[in-house]
């Protein structure tokens, strides 16, 4: 049988769409499937509740993405894509009526958390002056020859620690503890978990360097840049395309899977030999979310002014409430005060809804593959710090971690991380070798969030995984 393509993608997710972009600037052909009607997996934006309310599917806010060391070199805004930068990146209201702030800069920051002004500075400023480095380090398999071996250790040392050990010992008020904790619970492990704070560190660090930027028009909007780019290149992207076994896919030279291990097991068949399949089955999932997006007939009248400029919200109040919350979780239980995140991107880009009108993007962790309805929940959290809330809600578009598996198969039970971010995991992503993305199979690739250096939309799992498959390829040559 001719060789099609040079090489084939399933998936069009971020990670699909970086690994299709490497290899078509390398001279491959290059052909996406996507089993959807639309194309970006966990980055597509859609009217969910009401005409003209344009929501975020999954993922909203991009820290990572605008600082991608891959998507840094693509000339992404000659496709459209535009970042907005929100007056203040992450507001974390407390019961007083106050907010600890994430704001870009450093001393501004620091000097909003009192007491613990300075304690904020030692931590991040050593850390935040090498994060082009860092993030370099960071944005690959744990298990690599490091080029900033000093400024990677002093990272590390801090990145293991728990994040509720680590806040504890640095910072002696709550704004500055929440603040932390409230950042880490983005790891879905409990605070008390090691590598907690390594989340914290990161997506902290990436405030200061980047912002937390949402795009305007909607996550949608990065797929569709990428996947312009991909086409200008000569790739070709087909819709509505489902690979039920790799069998079914035409003849290549290489193929690179943009979907979760638990997808790859259902499409390889018996192809994969038994050891590893054994070791895939192994892996473990996160816990899920549950979302809830909402069409607001005016702005949320929150309590504390900052969070009125804010971009991102974190809803959980004191550090140790999170902590219960995410610990909760963890032991498949239903917690009674969920830790929950909100991003209000209308505030900031009207071209999502009818004028004078908003939308809110909400969610909070649930245990895997959780039916349970989490919206009273969340919408107590919500009136907890901003009380009228409910009085703005035109409309409401709910998904249940068992929801969101069925809506894209890639995210079952509402694992939207592709697998658990433990330490285990971390290092063995999603299995224990220095080249994590090839397969037993002759010439397929994984290439999704269940490969480093994980969840998020960066695209650097799908660029290092084009990377390998460009040197086994040009290796036969």
């Amino acid at each position: 049988m001719p060789i099609e393509y040079d090489v084939i993608v399933v998936g069009s997710g971020p990670n699909g769409l970086a690994a299709a972009i490497t290899l078509a600037r390398a001279g491959c052909s290059v052909v996406v499937y996507e089993a959807n009607a639309t194309i970006g997996g966990g980055a597509r934006s859609a009217e969910l509740t009401l005409p003209g309310f344009l929501h975020d599917v999954c993922s909203a806010v991009h820290p990572l993405a605008a600082s991608s060391p891959f998507f840094r070199t693509l000339p992404l805004e000659r496709f459209g894509l535009e970042w907005i930068e929100p007056a203040i990146p992450l507001a974390h209201p407390l019961d007083n009526g106050s907010a600890a702030c994430l704001c870009k800069d450093i001393g501004v920051t620091a000097e909003k958390l009192g007491e613990d002004s300075a304690a904020y500075r030692r931590l991040m400023q050593p850390l935040a002056r090498n994060w082009k480095n860092l993030s370099i380090e960071f944005l690959q398999p744990m298990l690599h020859l490091p080029r900033h071996p000093i400024t990677l250790a002093h990272f590390g040392i801090l990145a293991l620690c728990p994040a509720t050990l680590l806040a504890k010992f640095i910072f002696k008020g709550e704004p500055a503890r929440a603040l932390f904790a409230g950042i880490a619970a983005h790891s879905f492990l409990p605070l008390e978990a090691p590598v907690s704070s390594a989340f914290a560190l990161v997506l902290g660090l990436a405030g200061h360097a980047v912002g937390w930027p949402i795009p305007r028009g909607g996550s949608q909007q990065i797929s569709n840049a990428l996947a312009d780019y991909l086409r200008e290149l000569g790739g070709n992207v087909e819709l509505n395309h489902r690979i039920e076994n790799l069998r079914d896919l035409p003849k290549s030279r290489a193929i690179l899977l943009d979907v979760s291990v638990w997808e790859f097991l259902r499409i390889a068949g018996q192809q994969l030999p038994s050891g590893y399949r054994r070791r895939l089955e192994s892996f473990q999932h996160a816990p899920g979310i549950f979302k809830i997006d909402y069409a607001l007939s005016e702005p949320i009248p929150w309590k504390a002014e900052a969070c009125r400029r804010a971009g991102t919200i974190h809803l959980g109040g004191a550090m140790d409430e999170i902590a219960a919350s995410e610990r909760d979780i963890a032991r498949g239980r239903i917690p009674e005060r969920p830790f929950v995140l909100v991003a209000q991107q209308s505030l900031f880009d009207q071209t999502r809804v009818p004028r004078g009108q908003h939308t809110l993007w909400a969610y909070c962790h649930v245990p895997f593959s959780c039916g349970t309805d989490m919206s009273a929940q969340i919408e107590s959290q919500i009136e907890r710090f901003a009380p009228g809330f409910r009085d703005c809600v035109l409309a409401r578009h709910k998904m249940s971690a068992a929801d969101l598996g069925k809506s894209n198969s890639n995210m079952a039970g509402g694992d939207i991380s592709g697998g658990a971010t433990n330490l285990i995991q971390l290092v063995r992503r999603p299995v224990l070798s220095p080249t994590p993305y090839r397969t037993p199979i002759k010439g397929v690739y994984l290439c999704s969030s269940s490969t480093p250096p994980g969840g998020g939309v960066h695209g650097m799992c799908g660029y290092h995984a084009a990377r390998l498959a460009l040197r086994d390829i040009f290796a036969k040559r």
